[in-house]
């Protein structure tokens, strides 16, 4: 199997996943998983100047490329499905004013280092329309979406949280061209929202980037399933290139890891088997 580009100016490592405390460290582990591109986190950035002042510079020093960056929202609980729904993306109205000072900031943040696409979770979106609070998820997240337009950037949704046909829906409503997904197969898997192949097909027209990340099914209703070193799990990862090859996407795949106690192992390992899956 081949891609319209070569895997490995493709791969990129989503800097959370290695749980960095300073650029130098996150620097020291991407030398030793052998990638030098990032999905960067923003927010540690916009929170830490004193550490983080001189990511870019020691970026540019050392050959690292941002493919895209990321954010999260206050005061997200991930405890249970139930808590997160509640809590989860810009959907509370208790920590939408300070989300939005936040995104306004990260985006200051994502220009300075020259990035095109910033992604997030938006929160659970209402499966329809006469919903209370689809209108008002609506409006927050057109002006989220408006703003990064101005700043001639994209916006990714994470999958996951809803069916693919949902976020469809709701991103043809919104219908801002700048404001697409960030496709996780892993999490149609954790959240149990269906085939990641199938929703991959429905969610086609608005790829901005991909995660390479692995899961398996939960066995009871309303948990989350289990995320697993890629490769190991139940996304169909010959499909899914096989997949995106059709689709001609030509983006980068980022790389995510968010259990275990060996993420720079477990990125590395996610790494070979990718480069060894599609050549």
């Amino acid at each position: 199997m081949s891609l319209p580009l070569p895997v490995e100016d493709r791969l990129a490592v989503c800097t959370w996943s290695l749980q960095p405390e300073t650029p130098e460290a996150l620097l020291a582990h991407l030398k030793t998983i052998g990638i030098s591109k990032v999905q960067i986190a923003l927010d540690p950035l916009r929170e830490n100047p004193a550490i983080w002042g001189r990511y870019g510079d020691l970026c540019r020093e050392s050959d690292i490329s941002q493919v895209s960056g990321m954010m999260v929202t206050v005061g997200e609980d991930y405890s249970t499905m139930e808590a997160i729904k509640e809590t989860g993306g810009v959907v509370p109205d208790s920590t939408w004013p300070e989300n939005l000072a936040n995104f306004k900031e990260n985006i200051l943040v994502a220009k300075d280092l020259g990035l095109k696409l910033v992604t997030f979770h938006a929160g659970f979106l209402p499966h329809e329309p006469s919903d209370p609070a689809f209108a008002k998820l609506m409006n927050r997240i057109r002006q989220i979406g408006e703003l990064f337009g101005e700043n001639e950037m994209d916006l990714g949704f994470e999958t996951g949280q809803e069916t693919a046909e949902t976020l469809k829906d709701f991103l043809d409503q919104l219908a801002l061209p700048n404001v697409g997904v960030n496709f996780d197969p892993a999490n149609m898997i954790l959240y149990d929202k269906g085939d990641p192949i199938e929703a991959l097909k429905v969610l086609a027209p608005y790829l901005k980037q991909c995660h390479i990340k692995d899961a398996t099914r939960t066995l009871e209703a309303g948990q989350w399933g289990e995320e697993v070193q890629s490769g190991t799990g139940q996304v169909d990862w010959k499909d899914f290139f096989a997949t995106l090859n059709q689709l001609e996407y030509t983006g980068t795949f980022a790389i995510e890891r968010e259990a275990g106690e060996q993420r720079v192992e477990d990125i590395l390992a996610a790494k070979n088997y990718v480069s060894d899956l599609v050549g």
